[in-house]
C-alpha cells in the first residue's frame, strides 16, 4: 500500500469528517522492519515514527536521528519500569502509561532531568485481562494521580479487542479525554484508523500498510 495512499486515504478520511487537513497525526510503526524499508520512509520525508520495544529502538533510532533531522519517536508498547530511564531518554512521547508505579517512576525521572516526554495514558476500553492499560472506571483518577505528580499528560490511547467493531471504543475514549481536559487521542491502527478519524484521533498507528507485513524471523 504504502505511505503516499495511507497519507491520502488518512487526508479523504478527515475532509469526511469534517476536520481540518493535516489534523492527525500519522506515526509510521517501524518495529521489527528492515531498515532499507525504514530509511525508505525517512528518504520520503516522513519524521514520525512509533517502536513498540526500548530495546530494539536504542539500538537504530540515535543513528537514524543522526542521519535524518527533525525525527520525532513515540514509544506504542509496553514500558517496563526498569526500561523507564532509557526510553525517557530516547523518546519524544510514551503513549503506554497504564499503572502507578511506571507513572511514579516517570515522575521521578522527570524530576531528576527537568523535562519529560509527553505522555499519554493507556485505556483498556475492551478490559481484556491479558491487555496492559488502565480499566475505564480507573482512568479518571489515573489521569488526576498523574497530573497530581506534575506529569505532562496529553491524551489517551487505546487498542481495542481484535475481531470487534472498533468505534465503540473510539467513542469511549474521547469521551474520556473531553472529560478529563484532554485534546490528544491515539487510536486507530491499520485496519481501522479511518473509523478512529471520524471519532477524534489526533495521532493513528499504522505499520505494515505503509511498511509490508513483518518479518519477525528475521
Amino acid at each position: 500500500m504504502g505511505l503516499a495512499e495511507i497519507a491520502a486515504r488518512m487526508r479523504a478520511a478527515e475532509a469526511a469528517a469534517g476536520r481540518a487537513e493535516g489534523s492527525v497525526r500519522l506515526i509510521a510503526v517501524s518495529k521489527v522492519q528492515p531498515a532499507e524499508r525504514v530509511e525508505a520512509v525517512l528518504d520520503a520525508g516522513h519524521r514520525l515514527f512509533g517502536e513498540n520495544y526500548v530495546q530494539e529502538a536504542a539500538g537504530k533510532w540515535p543513528a537514524w536521528k543522526a542521519r535524518f533531522p527533525g525525527v520525532e519517536l513515540h514509544m506504542i508498547g509496553p514500558l517496563q519500569t526498569n526500561k523507564a530511564k532509557v526510553a525517557v531518554e530516547l523518546f519524544d512521547v510514551l503513549h503506554t502509561v497504564d499503572r502507578p508505579s511506571l507513572a511514579e517512576k516517570l515522575a521521578r525521572l522527570a524530576d531528576s532531568r527537568g523535562v519529560s516526554p509527553q505522555l499519554f495514558v493507556q485505556v483498556n476500553t475492551g478490559e481484556e485481562p491479558q491487555k496492559a492499560g488502565v480499566l475505564p472506571a480507573d482512568a479518571d483518577a489515573f489521569v488526576a494521580a498523574c497530573r497530581g505528580m506534575g506529569l505532562p499528560v496529553v491524551g489517551l490511547m487505546c487498542i481495542p479487542p481484535e475481531g470487534e467493531d472498533s468505534a465503540p471504543h473510539f467513542a469511549l475514549l474521547k469521551a474520556m479525554a473531553e472529560r478529563n481536559g484532554l485534546t490528544g487521542l491515539s487510536m486507530g491502527m491499520s485496519g481501522d484508523f479511518e473509523s478512529a478519524i471520524a471519532h477524534g484521533a489526533t495521532h493513528v498507528r499504522v505499520g505494515s500498510a505503509i511498511f509490508g507485513e513483518r518479518d519477525y524471523a528475521r
